[in-house]
């Protein structure tokens, strides 16, 4: 059965399903770092072709179980232009701003993206922005600062500035296309497959044109490629797509900070990181500020 988005008056049940369903992207997001370090040393446009791919055929390949739902390609240029910049501009920006810059730092500039959102969405028809909405947000970005940061601050030189530059257009880009995918509501999310292939095309570009193609050279390294495919950058995009279009995306930003932390607990979880007071308490401020943004939400559950 296709999916297709609804206008924000749907009953408050759908509402509240289709915030779930979005989270599931978060969830599968905080699965990102522990996949990636386990496909060893692909380079990071080679593994989005790769994984774009997987994740742009497995929806392709649901459409021969769902009459008529190829259809959804068939979409203005402002669609196409908004998906294929949220999807492979973000993950271009976001490739170059890591290579420029120290990780953490630039990380944590990126991780701007769900207070944007929560922010943005103002913008929209019938949606409210609220204090707890905002503080929530805010206690996110908070952790997420505690987690990256370890004390240590930000450490400036000049010839960082363009990766912190392109970590923060990145993030700007995402949100962006996080909250005007909610203007094209009606736009299926079968959709999505368009987007997923074509920024897998102009990933391969990039990685013919600027690397050197390294294939995964173990079973644990294919299996991780895989995984990422159908999982961190397939199932989620289809599954955030929803949950922006039909969900609240308010509280949906403000979980998002959700994902740096569970992924760093993953990490330790599977010796690839250390507990630390500072981790503990980065979660504290991450989980509180989530569920005082879904406020709302939980009461009326």
């Amino acid at each position: 059965m296709r999916m297709t988005a609804t206008t924000t008056s749907a009953p408050t049940t759908s509402r509240n399903a289709a915030t779930l369903v979005g989270f599931v992207a978060v969830l599968l997001w905080s699965c990102l770092a522990f996949l990636t370090a386990l496909s060893g040393k692909m380079p990071p446009f080679q593994l989005a072709a790769v994984t774009f791919a997987l994740g742009g055929g497995m929806g392709a390949v649901s459409w021969l179980f769902r009459r008529g739902a190829a259809r959804a390609l068939v979409q203005p240029w402002q669609v196409w232009l908004l998906g294929i910049s949220g999807l492979f501009g973000y993950h271009a920006l976001y490739f170059f701003a890591l290579r420029s810059a120290p990780p953490a730092e630039a990380g944590l500039i990126n991780y701007l993206w769900p207070l944007l959102i929560v922010l943005l969405s103002s913008f929209l028809p019938n949606e409210h922005l609220r204090w707890h909405h905002v503080a929530g947000a805010l206690l996110g970005l908070a952790g997420t600062i505690v987690l990256f940061s370890g004390g240590k601050g930000f450490v400036i030189k000049p010839e960082y500035v363009p990766g912190f530059v392109a970590a923060f257009i990145a993030a700007f880009v995402w949100s962006t296309y996080s909250v005007m995918s909610r203007r094209f509501a009606a736009v299926p999310t079968d959709a999505v497959v368009g987007f997923c292939l074509v920024t897998a095309f102009l990933a391969a570009i990039c990685h013919l044109a600027f690397e050197q193609t390294v294939w995964p050279q173990t079973f644990t390294e294919w299996l991780a490629v895989i995984a990422l495919g159908f999982g961190p950058i397939g199932i989620a995009f289809y599954t955030w797509d929803f949950g922006v279009k039909r969900g609240d995306i308010r509280v949906l930003g403000a979980l998002s900070y959700c994902a740096p932390v569970l992924s760093t607990g993953l990490l330790i979880l599977t010796g690839f990181a250390t507990a630390t007071p500072q981790i503990l308490f980065a979660t504290l401020l991450i989980a509180g500020g989530g569920f005082l943004a879904a406020k709302d939400m939980l009461r009326r559950g």
